[in-house]
């Protein structure tokens, strides 16, 4: 681990000058395929929290955005007034870091169960407010100004990237195959294209006594349907137990639909938020197909990717009740 800190000691250098050092050095987190090292940046007696992120694993297949065109989706929703941790700079060759980037430290809670300890409904319904402004405002930024992602596959057809991904493994999931059966069948209700976040979910924003205070993790941006998000923050995969509150595990869909279309969203059709949960339950049973693939297949080994080829099936026996009416 010296190694790294020498490494972000000399990135650091190359960019705010000699006198610039790092102090109080945290790895919250190895990951399986990003390093997280959280660090104070010391610059003329100043001192700001800062986070680097790395990446550590790459496959070919990978449905992720590579760090260079994260960072790059960050730095646009910020520019737009989005609330996203601020990007400070981009690792190149010459740091040694691979690939990665520093953004600005946002303090706050992550874990979907110690976020859920002790809120009432009025502290629910406020972050689902939250959740609902932030996309509005995601989703209404100019798709010109991404151009950049428009070459992303799932930036071109979303569903035939996910199953070509899936038929790859050459795995039998009936289930999974039931449900590109009945995407297939409905197709997708037509919908102006935007900027999507593509992992928007409970988990994946920073949250603040005050509210939402951070969106994170943007490996999945592309332009697509802004309803896609929606889609995908109502998974029941995402709402860790609170399965009564659709949207994320904190609210009913009404209040946050209302305050979506207030903020200037647009209308939401609930037909086509059924569509993106339904492909968001295909897509999260994907994703475990393919992290326990990894460790199968691919000496890619840890008992979290093992154990998402068990968390596969529970995915399938979601979509399956979803898909028979059972599940709202």
């Amino acid at each position: 681990m010296a190694d790294h800190h020498d490494d972000l000691r000399r990135a650091i250098r190359r960019r705010f000058g000699e006198r610039a050092d790092i102090a109080n050095v945290v790895v919250p987190t190895l990951g399986g395929v990003n390093r997280t090292i959280l660090f104070d940046l010391v610059d003329s007696g100043a001192t700001r929290r800062l986070a680097s992120r790395q990446e550590t694993y790459r496959a070919e297949d990978s449905p992720f955005l590579p760090a260079s065109l994260q960072f790059r989706a960050m730095r646009l929703a910020f520019e737009e007034g989005v609330p996203v941790p601020e990007p400070i700079f981009e690792y190149d060759a010459a740091d040694g870091m691979g690939s990665g980037f520093v953004t600005a430290f946002v303090a706050g809670e992550t874990m979907p169960r110690r976020i859920f300890r002790g809120l009432d409904g009025d502290a629910r319904l406020k972050i689902a407010i939250d959740l609902a402004h932030l996309l509005a405002r995601l989703h209404a930024i100019d798709i010109a100004k991404a151009g950049f992602l428009e070459a992303v596959p799932d930036s071109v057809d979303v569903i035939a990237h996910y199953r070509a991904l899936f038929d790859s493994y050459a795995e039998a999931h009936p289930a999974i195959e039931l449900g590109f059966r009945w995407l297939e069948r409905h197709g997708a209700p037509p919908a102006p294209r935007r900027l999507v976040h593509g992992d928007f979910r409970t988990g994946n924003f920073m949250i603040g006594p005050e509210g939402v205070r951070a969106a994170l993790d943007w490996e999945c941006a592309h332009i697509g349907q802004g309803i896609e998000d929606i889609g995908w923050l109502c998974v029941r995969s995402w709402r860790f137990g609170q399965t009564h509150y659709p949207v994320g595990g904190f609210a009913e869909r009404a209040p946050f639909h209302a305050a979506y279309e207030a903020a200037g969203g647009g209308r939401i059709d609930p037909d086509a938020v059924r569509f993106w949960e339904i492909f968001g339950l295909v897509r999260w049973a994907i994703y475990n197909v393919m992290q326990a693939h990894g460790h199968v297949a691919r000496g890619r080994r840890g008992v979290a990717f093992a154990a998402m080829g068990r968390n596969a099936s529970l995915v399938e026996y979601e979509l399956s009740m979803t898909l028979a009416g059972h599940y709202d």
